[in-house]
């Protein structure tokens, strides 16, 4: 069988669901005064990166922004075998902070309990939120986002894709059906 490939969102809308996440971030947590984000690599920190400049465009006040590598927290590492583990970087305290996870896709939940157990090792946030592009369904956790692109339901044998340029912006999310 022939693989297919859908764009369901393309670059406008991925920078629309971006600017309307920022605005949510914002609304829910009565502007930005403690607030952090934090995201996993590969992806989540460069959608992180995105929603801080959203964040400053519409409050005038930068947020501090920090990377998580979770490869040493995964509960499957056994099973991979060799990863290579990536750098992470959370350069300010997270003791009372409010923390926005940010990653790209959103599909078991394992990702994301790696991360927050990455993060209690930094300190203990005031609270953990969770925003992603993709909700894809298929939780074995349970785990939620708070702030949400698009929820996109799928098969488990098919893939979602953030696909970003050389310079690290998001150019289209895939649909892959095998």
């Amino acid at each position: 069988m022939a693989q297919t490939e859908t764009v369901i969102l393309d670059q406008a809308g991925i920078t629309r669901a971006l600017t309307r996440i920022a605005h949510e971030i914002l609304e829910n947590n009565k502007g930005s005064k403690d607030l952090v984000l934090v995201g996993i690599r590969t992806g989540g920190d460069l959608l992180a990166t995105l929603i801080r400049q959203r964040i400053v465009d519409i409050e005038g006040e930068e947020v501090p922004i920090g990377a998580v590598d979770i490869t040493m927290y995964r509960d499957d590492l056994a099973a991979r075998g060799s990863l290579p583990v990536g750098k992470t970087e959370i350069p300010f305290a997270l003791d009372g902070k409010k923390v926005v996870l940010v990653d790209d896709v959103l599909y078991t939940g394992r990702t994301i309990r790696a991360a927050m157990d990455a993060l209690m090792d930094f300190g203990r946030p005031s609270c953990i939120q969770l925003s992603v592009l993709i909700d894809r369904g298929h939780r074995e956790l349970p785990i939620r986002a708070d702030y949400i692109g698009r929820n996109v339901p799928t098969a488990s044998q098919e893939k979602v894709e953030v696909r970003f340029d050389e310079k690290g912006a998001p150019e289209e999310v895939r649909l892959i059906k095998s």
